[in-house]
């Protein structure tokens, strides 16, 4: 194994990571935002408040995307598992 090796893993999981949060981070963002603004509309400033709609989301984006982010997942470990062989000069 190479430096060049464990540098391309190491990109390679970086971007794996970055592609599973991002759907949480912009959704939670998004209801964050909206709950918010809600707040200081109506002047309510309820810690609940804010939590369980990003709770909720979260929830949904487990629900709607979840199936992709474990295929992602596994495609990456399988991946890793194939190269293991010629990483190891075998």
């Amino acid at each position: 194994m190479t430096s060049q090796n464990a540098i391309d893993i190491g990109q390679d999981a970086l971007v794996l990571a970055t592609k599973l949060a991002a759907p949480f981070l912009i959704v939670v963002l998004a209801v964050g935002v909206i709950v918010g603004i809600l707040q200081s509309v109506t002047q309510v400033q309820e810690q609940t408040l804010a939590f369980v709609p990003k709770l909720i989301a979260a929830a949904v984006v487990i629900a709607v995307s979840g199936a992709w982010m474990l295929e992602e997942a596994v495609a990456f470990g399988q991946e890793l598992m194939a190269q293991a062989p010629e990483m190891l000069g075998r």
